[in-house]
């Protein structure tokens, strides 16, 4: 009778299994990139796909069973099943973008956040779009709120602020810019390696919680994971790109391997000024995961990066003024310039899904950079009129001189900058609800030797530094003092700052009678303190609420309304605390936005295409605020919060597809800020760009569609410039001109991966995925932009000129692109 029952028993529990069935495999998208996080339905049971889009749904056998695919962002997909029994089927559905979906702001189609605010970016659309620096920042840079007024820099500022203010993540990492780079041309390449992206989203303001403490914007960037083997080859006459990727048979392993090389040369040398140019700019970036089961992967990313700037000016010569009063300026050069830009950085990354309602992951980073700065560099200048007689033999040569002088800059400036990461991040979802947190410290040490200085000499006379209360009337009195630079510092810092970061936010969707409603509130608390050689010991905290609500009317019009807000604050990185002198103030406060954005979304079709009408509008008031100047892409803080600002305007930007079957944008945005310092009244900060306009445009010949025209232009009203080192920016309010360029990319596409039929055509061309050869021309109007002012002085009248430094004129390059 016991072995009856034994057998009764494991008889049962045989058929139970055998009623069962099993359905597995892994979710893409459009783009054959895995969906992590889609949801797996059936009327009594579900699941999730896992951080490599695999999923496990188990279903009664031979039963019609209906499984819901959905992802927010992408058209979710019913499918009919009947298995037999014990029977295991795979099943590889491919989510397509849901143009009508609530969940996403849709520049190029393809994105999953519209309720906040976020704008994605499709990683193709960047790898096609011409530009002196092309890359992410790149395109930024043809959204509204978001300016720049130098083409060869990767620096960015936006709705007002610095480009100190701005967040960068990659794969939830926090990267960082060098610390001494001056000006675009030193620049070489940006971080983010465009080869190796998959998603990028950006938000210009009013963004959660759960990203970091600036007053600004976020980038966040993630790198993809490879689902089959290929490689990628981009060659120019501006350097050279490459990437290769793979996964292991046992589809546990993946990796991603980049390389880049660039030169600035072909724009340095078709500048104004003649040099010896040898820059070296190259990077190597890697991303590894490996999956030790469906629950928990780990991940690296690791990147290598060196700049050698090597800069020997010869002769400069610059026209400027206007027909009548006709100015040149001739600058002779003696000396170089040498700097060196070297960082490391090294993530880990584990992830860990409990179940299909929470998950959490623990990052480790490590980030040095070590950089030096050496130049002497003499320039003697001469001032004078050219001649302007259209019949004359030499014509455009100087035949007055009216001033006289020179300029001798020296720097010998050292960092070495060592920051570690410590980050642990959880999310929890319970039907309409998410819950995040997250908990963050860093350790910042850096190590700064500041030894530079500059002596002027105008009109054979040394020209004082700009001191309070002093007065100079040379040639006319006689001044008896020592000689004395300019301005000159020297300075050693060592300085540590230790913060504690954590945040919690909470997200819900309801309904609103028959709209849809999103809620999100959070908050984030920094402390910080700063310590070091000579440094009293100094600690900080901040709180900072933050919240959003979106609204979707069930209106026959597609619409959706956004509000954010909270307060906003920016805790002092190392630069922030340095002042005029070189020597660090550890009392610098963090500065403080009180964000407000409202934000509408309309999506509609024209011509039976689909497009899309995003307006925000937008109020900042700063306080605590800590003055800077602008040279270039360098800022110099006063490390004093001796003021308040505010900023506001309103961005508006139109896509769609304007020519059938591409996407294109145009962008106009209105800003103005101003601060005030000391309480002497308002005055334009150094990013107060009133009025932008961008059009990012692609088109292509009908007659023959593989020849493409891509299209960047961007139009920007001259920011307040040419304040030197250290000036009163209340005497120096004078605005560059307006900087607007047109860069065009053409290109004749000889293979399409995306195009389903197979095209004929050589048997050598069947070994890529895409190939495509062109060229670009950059500033196609040759438009003389300014990024700054020097100042030189008339003999007689003692006059002060204005002469402005001209960014690149027009440059042609050729590109060819191709993926295996």
């Amino acid at each position: 009778m016991k072995n009856f029952f034994l057998w009764l028993f494991f008889l049962y529990g045989f058929i139970s299994l055998g009623q069962e069935a099993q359905l597995q495999g892994v979710i893409l998208d459009e783009n054959n990139v895995p969906v992590v996080g889609a949801n797996i339905s059936t009327p009594t049971n579900g699941t999730q796909s896992n951080i490599n889009g695999f999923y496990t749904l188990t279903l009664p056998a031979n039963k019609i069973t209906t499984v819901k695919f959905s992802y927010l962002g992408l058209a979710p997909m019913q499918v009919q099943f009947k298995l037999k029994a014990g029977e295991t089927k795979e099943f590889n559905p491919v989510l397509k973008t849901d143009v009508e979906q609530i969940g996403s702001v849709v520049i190029t189609g393809v994105s999953r956040n519209k309720i906040e605010g976020i704008t994605s970016i499709e990683p193709e659309t960047i790898r096609r779009i011409p530009g002196a620096n092309a890359g992410v920042e790149n395109l930024l840079k043809t959204l509204p709120g978001v300016s720049s007024n130098n083409e060869l820099s990767t620096q960015y500022a936006v709705r007002g602020g610095n480009y100190d203010e701005n967040l960068v993540y990659v794969n939830g990492i926090e990267v960082y810019r060098p610390f001494l780079i001056r000006s675009g041309q030193q620049e070489g390449l940006s971080f983010v390696n465009t080869d190796l992206v998959r998603n990028v989203n950006f938000s210009a303001g009013g963004f959660q919680a759960k990203y970091g403490d600036k007053l600004s914007s976020v980038l966040d960037i993630t790198y993809r994971r490879p689902t089959n083997f290929g490689a990628s080859l981009d060659l120019s006459m501006l350097g050279a790109s490459a990437s290769v990727e793979g996964i292991s048979k046992d589809k546990k392993l993946t990796a991603i391997l980049g390389l880049r090389y660039r030169n600035n040369g072909l724009f340095v040398n078709s500048k104004e000024t003649e040099v010896d140019f040898n820059p070296i700019f190259a990077d190597a970036q890697t991303y590894l995961t490996y999956q030790f089961s469906k629950k928990f992967s780990l991940s690296f990313l690791g990147n290598i990066s060196l700049n050698e700037y090597r800069y020997e000016p010869k002769f400069k010569e610059t026209k400027f003024g206007t027909i009548q009063e006709a100015q040149a300026l001739q600058v002779f050069y003696e000396g170089q310039e040498e700097d060196r830009y070297t960082t490391y950085l090294a993530a880990l990354k584990a992830d860990y899904q409990l179940n299909a309602n929470f998950e959490t992951s623990f990052i480790g980073s490590i980030y040095n950079t070590q950089e030096q700065e050496y130049f002497d560099i003499l320039a003697e200048y001469r001032l004078g009129q050219p001649n302007t007689n259209i019949g004359s033999d030499d014509l455009g040569e100087v035949e007055f001189t009216e001033g006289v002088g020179g300029q001798l800059t020296h720097a010998r400036n050292d960092l070495d900058a060592l920051i570690v990461n410590f980050q642990h991040k959880g999310k929890i979802t319970i039907e309409n609800s998410e819950i995040s947190y997250g908990l963050k410290y860093t350790h910042e040490n850096i190590r700064d030797r500041i030894q530079e200085y500059e002596i002027i000499d105008s009109a054979g006379y040394s020209i004082r530094p700009p001191l309070e209360g002093f007065e100079n009337n040379q040639p006319y009195e006689a001044f008896e003092a020592p000689l004395a630079p300019y301005y000159s510092i020297r300075s050693y810092n060592e300085t540590q700052i230790n913060r504690i970061q954590a945040f919690a936010q909470y997200s819900y969707k309801t309904k609103i009678k028959e709209a849809d409603f999103w809620l999100n509130g959070g908050v984030r608390s920094h402390y910080w303190q700063v310590q070091g050689k000579g440094i009293n010991k100094q600690a900080y905290n901040v709180i900072s609420p933050r919240a959003q609500v979106a609204l979707k009317p069930n209106w026959e019009k597609d619409m959706l309304f956004r509000l954010s807000g909270g307060f906003y604050y920016q805790p002092p990185f190392y630069r922030e605390l340095r002042g005029e002198t070189g020597s660090v103030n550890p009392k610098v406060k963090a500065q403080q936005a009180i964000h407000i954005v409202a934000g509408n979304d309309y999506s509609f079709k024209l011509g039976n295409r689909p497009f899309k009408l995003i307006t925000e509008a937008y109020y900042k008031n700063l306080s605590d605020v800590n003055p800077y100047t602008l040279e270039n892409v360098r800022i110099r803080y006063a490390a004093q919060n001796n003021a308040k600002a505010y900023a506001y305007g309103a961005d508006l930007r139109l896509n769609g597809e304007f020519v059938l079957g591409t996407e294109s944008w145009v962008s106009v945005g209105y800003l103005k800020t101003e601060e005030n310092i000391e309480n002497r009244g308002y005055i334009s900060r150094p990013t107060d760009q009133r009025l932008k306009f961008a059009i990012l445009f692609q088109d292509y010949v009908p007659n023959i569609p593989k020849l493409k025209l891509y299209l960047n232009m961007v139009y920007n009203t001259g920011l307040p410039g040419g304040v030197p080192n250290y000036a009163d920016p209340y005497i120096y309010q004078v605005r560059l001109d307006d900087y607007h360029r047109v860069d065009a990319g053409f290109s004749y596409v000889l293979v399409d991966s995306s195009k389903k039929e197979k095209e004929e055509g050589p048997n050598w061309l069947k070994s890529f995925k895409d190939l495509s050869i062109g060229f670009e021309i950059f500033n196609i109007f040759d438009r003389q932009n300014s990024i700054t002012n020097t100042y030189v002085r008339d003999v007689y009248s003692k006059r002060l000129y204005s002469v402005p430094n001209y960014l690149t004129p027009r440059v042609f390059n050729l590109r060819m692109s191709m993926r295996f």
